[in-house]
This record gives structure tokens, sequence and C-alpha cells, in this order.
């Protein structure tokens, strides 16, 4: 029996390895190491404050985060330096919440394992609960964003990013999408030539623009993701397909099938209290999927398993205070059945 459950494991794992992790994941770390060198932080942080205006700093919150790839737990020391280095509360859970479950690198691999329509409903409605967690936040604590500090006056502000920087991110976003979404059908080798060949030109514009210690600096970042994220990927790929083999699909058909309240809910009571490495939710969902679970529900987990879990519920109790998670948590579970519910019955 257990030569059945680890030769379904290495199925999966091989499948993973030759069909994704060359013209996907190398063009995402090395996207995401870019994000991390290039983009200036400090800059960010100065409109994160609790006196910024709340559309302001949400916004700027939650479209920073997709370039934060990191799982719900490794999420949260980014976050808690962002709250107890002045940002408002409600942009700091915003953080907490989306670079975990709507990160570039995952949004990447959904689109690339359960297609662009599952890639952009994430999209859609981890922004909408971004602003709700932000608002619930904000309001349930506006005596903390009442007592906070004025912004700093008289700081010069740096640009965000360079123009020959911001030009290489341009073409690093081309070599990641086009190989994946404007080469549909045909052989896999013809995505390859295409990545090959955008990332030939990537190559001679970073040599020609970039000093030394920059294209230095974001290769060591590019290099850290893949060390810390490729390993847990494979591992997690590994037990997908081993848990594919051993669920029974009649299970998954009752209690995930459809696109039910219940049936989201459940889903996001199986994400909550689940860890998932950054990406590794997308093939586990995907296995679901075929063994008979709904869109919704299916969104619904792709939401809330990346950026909860349980020891996620405990560091953010220790680090932000009791009171705090037990506003945090229920409001991303039961916004995300929601979504799962809304999406799964109205677009999806």
């Amino acid at each position: 029996m257990w030569q059945e459950f680890f030769f379904a494991g290495v199925r999966a794992l091989v499948d993973y390895v030759a069909t994704h992790t060359l013209t996907c994941l190398v063009p995402a770390f090395f996207l995401a190491g870019a994000m991390v060198t290039f983009v200036d932080r400090e800059t960010v942080l100065d409109h994160l404050g609790a006196q910024v205006n709340r559309l302001k700093s949400f916004s700027l919150a939650s479209i920073s985060s997709f370039f934060i790839a990191a799982c719900s737990c490794t999420v949260i020391p980014v976050a808690s330096g962002l709250y107890y280095s002045g940002a408002g509360i409600g942009a700091a859970f915003i953080v907490l919440w989306v670079a975990p479950a709507t990160n570039i690198l995952a949004l990447v691999y959904t689109g690339n394992i359960l297609g662009i329509e599952m890639a952009v409903s994430r999209v859609v409605a981890a922004l909408l609960m971004a602003f709700m967690v932000g608002f619930v936040m904000s309001y349930t604590f506006r005596d903390e964003a009442a007592a906070a500090p004025p912004q700093r006056q008289g700081i010069p502000k740096k640009g965000i990013i360079t123009k020959s920087e911001f030009i290489l991110l341009a073409l690093l976003v081309i070599s990641l999408l086009a190989p994946n979404y404007l080469v549909q059908s045909g052989p896999y080798l013809t995505k390859v030539l295409v990545w090959g060949a955008i990332s030939a030109v990537v190559a001679i514009y970073s040599v020609m623009a970039l000093e030394k210690d920059r294209m230095l600096a974001w290769l060591r970042e590019t290099w850290w993701f893949t060390k810390t994220i490729f390993p847990l990927l494979l591992g997690g790929v590994f037990i997908v397909g081993i848990i594919g083999e051993a669920l029974p699909e009649e299970m998954i058909k009752e209690w995930l099938g459809g696109n039910s309240l219940r049936a989201s809910f459940l889903a996001t009571l199986l994400g909550g209290v689940t860890y998932f490495a950054t990406m590794t939710e997308a093939p586990f969902v995907d296995t679901l999927m075929k063994l008979g679970m709904g869109k919704g529900p299916a969104l619904a987990l792709l939401l809330t398993g990346p950026g909860l879990s349980l020891p996620n519920w405990l560091a953010i109790a220790r680090i932000f205070g009791l009171k705090k998670a037990l506003v945090y948590i229920p409001t991303v579970m039961i916004s995300g059945a929601f979504m799962g519910w809304l999406f799964g019955n109205f677009i999806l």
C-alpha cells in the first residue's frame, strides 16, 4: 500500500518539475528578488502611517504586498515590523493578509496550474478581502489611530524606483507572462524557447544598465527566494500527490462539491487550520478539484489556506495581542467563505 502512495507522490513531483519549474518558477524568483532589491521600501512605508488617508494607505499596502512572497508565519515579522514602526493597524494587517494569500509567486503559479480565470478571481477577491480586513481592524481599534503620532514632515522623499530598474522589472514581468499566458497551445518546448529568448534580453539589459553591486544584490535576493521556497514546494507537491491518492473522491464531492456557502465555509476551516508554504496551495487545490471540489470552495481555500494556519493564529495573538487575533481571524474566515460563495455562484 505504501508503495502506491510513494509513487503517487513521485509522479506528482516529476510532473511539477517537468512542466512548471523552468518557465514559471525561475522567472518568478528573479522577479521577486528584483522587487525586493529595486523598490524603495522606505518610500512605500512613508505612505502607510495611521494618520494617512485609509483609501490611500490600504491601496498601497495591498498592492505592495503582492511582491512579498511569504507564508502565513514568515510574514508576521514583516507586518509586525511595519506596525511597530508606525504603520496603521489596518495597513499592517492588510500586509499580514495579502502577502501570503496573494503574492505574485502564488498568483503566477495559480494561473499556471488552475487557469487565468482562477488567478484573476483570486486577485480581485483578495483585494476586496484586504479592504474588509483593513476597515474592520481600523474601526475596531480606532483609538490606536487617534493616538498615533502625526506624519513626519520635512523629510525629502526619494523615488520609488529608477527608470532603468523599472524597465528591468517590466522585462522580467514579460519573461514571466509570455511563456505561460501568450503561448497557450503547442509543445512545452515552445514555452521554453520563448522564455529563453526573453531571458537573454533581460540578461543583456541588466549587464548594460545595472551597477555591479545592484546586480549582485538582486542575485542574492533571488537566491534567497529560491533556497527558501523551492525545497518547500518540492516537499509540498510530493505530499499533495500522496493526499490525492489517499482521499476518497466521494467525501470531497459530498463536503466540498458545488458552490454552497457551507462548502465554502468548510474550505475556509480546512485552510484556516492547515499550514501551507507559499505556492503549495495551488497543487493541493488542483488535486481536490479533480476529486470533485467546487470552484467556489476552491477559491475560498486559495484565499484562506496560505494566509492562516494554527501556528499563525498563536503568533498573531502573541505579537499583536489576543484581542486583535480574535477580530482578525474570524474576519478573514467569514469574508473568505463569502467570497468563495459569491465568486462560485456568480463569476467562476
